[in-house]
């Protein structure tokens, strides 16, 4: 509908220099809420401040939560004078409706064609008036996508009137104006939802909570809640800070009056209850987005932080992305070239690459179709993934529900190698070998990766050295229990902890004299150094257990990669 038209979507005056991301950016673990930096240490922008800028990219990436992130900086000061894509992008624009709709801090959001994009990249500084775009003292009229050109049903238009409350309303105001801006005609019924802005990154996420809270908000279908940002039964004893945590339980609380269910994961797809084949689902949280799309063949798009809560409150969601078939096809094929030998540190490697070489389309894997990966396998493979690309699913031949679509024979080939292997492994691996903190559960742990980590931890048969500490969903923590895991892992010296993970947690839970972590998961240890400012290791989850008993994590590459390497292969 709006394929060539340049687009305001989010309106505001605004004027600043030009900064032009060549690549995708995740506002969420990538840019510093507070100051508006970039602290992404793979960005190749890493350091440049956005605040005050025109700020152009293709389109955003990674974490749904880099809304919450927009919001606050809209919010404290620091957000950009307006952020410019070229692609369709969700999460950073609904972050800004947020600000314009609910806070009175609006951030002017434009989608520019390629010729018109390509021309403001070139410029120095531009300037955003009412509905024109200056640039080089050639102006640039733009369009802004009209919701009344959507068809809704009678339910939609009763919320749409204000007729189910304040709360309703607003929510399928913002509905509306996402699905227009995304081009759909219409709104599709969804099953279930799953909240993910749920993390007090910072305040804007409580604040939008409570907000929605008091205006009489109620999610309407079955509604899970995401990882928080504490164990929500024991952080009095674990020495956090009590405004902190009073405030994290606020926010936590804040949902579940609002009808969700207190499971406190972010892997969502490990609960009794999973999504089926086909089902239209409202999820929000990358990877499990990513899983649920690819793994279980469900259809939900990546929903922002925020705009999940308003498909839980109305059960609607704009009816584009890949909630059409069509929309599903694979972009580009992605051959790897499988080492001889390998081991569970491949698939967090393999999905990040895959991201890198597919930053905004969705990839099919081949290659892989005489391997045997495990849910586990596959959890790692798209986690990672979610880190470098925008994409909401991708396809494994062999492995996933619809990884043996059919792909035009002209379509664009990448190919991954052992030597892309090794970079990663080698980009991963930057910091000291002494390590100090061994972190398991990013995403939450499952319970085969409980029972494999305490059966590794047991033949080592030597006490811990350095910190551990497994976080998992609440569901697996009693599975643990009554399996005997739990009791193993805490005689060993691990710490089992539920409700938050990596990607929330903070001192003091976090070890403040840990100075190197390291790490089994792909997306952690892409986010690790900006999140936590220590350095990083990574590697299979029987190095992580050998890193547990000795302090330090292996040197070089691992001998399976090595080895390949020295056979000569690309």
């Amino acid at each position: 509908m709006f394929a060539n038209a340049p687009l305001l979507l989010v309106q505001n005056d605004a004027a600043g220099d030009v900064l032009t991301c060549q690549e995708g950016l995740s506002f969420w673990g990538g840019v510093d809420p507070d100051t508006g930096v970039i602290i992404d240490a793979h960005h190749p922008d890493c350091g440049a401040a956005l605040a005050g800028r025109i700020v152009l990219m293709p389109t955003s990436r990674g974490s749904c939560s880099g809304s919450g992130v927009m919001l606050q900086l809209a919010r404290n000061g620091h957000a950009p004078a307006a952020l410019v894509f070229r692609e369709q992008e969700d999460i950073l624009t609904l972050g800004a409706m947020i600000a314009a709709r609910l806070f009175d801090c609006p951030v002017a959001v434009l989608r520019l064609p390629a010729e018109d994009y390509d021309r403001l990249a070139q410029a120095e500084h531009a300037e955003l008036r009412g509905t024109q775009l200056v640039v080089d003292g050639r102006t640039i009229d733009l369009l802004q996508p009209d919701p009344h050109q959507l068809t809704l049903s009678d339910a939609d238009k009763d919320m749409l009137t204000g007729q189910d409350g304040p709360a309703a309303q607003v929510a399928m105001e913002v509905l509306c104006l996402i699905a227009a801006a995304q081009g759909a005609r219409d709104l599709i019924d969804v099953t279930r939802a799953h909240i993910d802005g749920c993390i007090l990154a910072h305040d804007a996420n409580l604040d939008f909570a409570e907000t929605i809270q008091r205006m009489g908000a109620q999610v309407r279908i079955p509604t899970t809640i995401n990882a928080i940002s504490v164990d929500r039964m024991g952080w009095q004893a674990q020495d956090v800070q009590p405004d902190f945590g009073r405030k994290a339980s606020r926010l936590a609380d804040a949902y579940v009056n609002m009808g969700a269910r207190p499971t406190f994961t972010c892997a969502p797809y490990l609960l009794d209850d999973v999504p089926q084949v086909d089902e239209p689902i409202g999820w929000s949280e990358s990877n499990a987005v990513i899983y649920a799309n690819s793994v279980l063949g469900a259809r939900t798009q990546k929903h922002p932080d925020y705009l999940d809560l308003f498909i839980a409150m109305t059960g609607r969601a704009p009816n584009t992305g890949v909630y059409l078939a069509a929309n599903r096809v694979p972009g580009c094929v992605i051959n790897v070239a499988l080492p001889d030998r390998y081991d569970d540190s491949i698939w967090p490697m393999l999905g990040w690459l895959a991201g890198v070489k597919s930053p905004n389309s969705i990839p099919v894997l081949t290659g892989l179709e005489a391997t045997s990966p495990t849910p586990d396998d596959l959890k790692a493979l798209c986690a990672a993934f979610g880190t470098t690309s925008a994409a909401p699913m991708l396809h494994v031949r062999g492995h996933t529900p619809e990884g043996d679509l059919p792909v035009p024979v002209d379509t664009t080939q990448f190919d991954i190698s052992p030597k892309d292997l090794a970079q990663v492994w080698s980009g991963f691996n930057a910091g000291p070998v002494q390590v100090d903190l061994v972190a398991i559960g990013s995403p939450h742990a499952s319970l085969t990766e409980c029972r494999e980590f305490a059966r590794l931890l047991r033949v080592q048969h030597a006490p811990l050295v350095a910190d551990v500490i497994a976080t998992v969903g609440r569901n697996i923590l009693a599975a643990a229990t009554q399996e005997g895991i739990l009791e193993a892992l805490t005689l060993a010296g691990v710490r089992v902890i539920p409700d938050l993970c990596w990607c929330s947690i903070t001192e003091p839970v976090f070890p403040a004299s840990a100075q190197v972590l390291m790490t089994n998961s792909g997306k952690y240890a892409h986010y690790a150094h900006g999140l936590t400012g220590r350095e990083v290791r990574f590697g299979s989850l029987r190095d992580c257990a050998e890193a547990a008993v000795t302090g330090r994590a292996r040197p070089d590459l691992p001998d399976w990669l090595c080895l390949e390497l020295d056979d000569g292969a690309d």
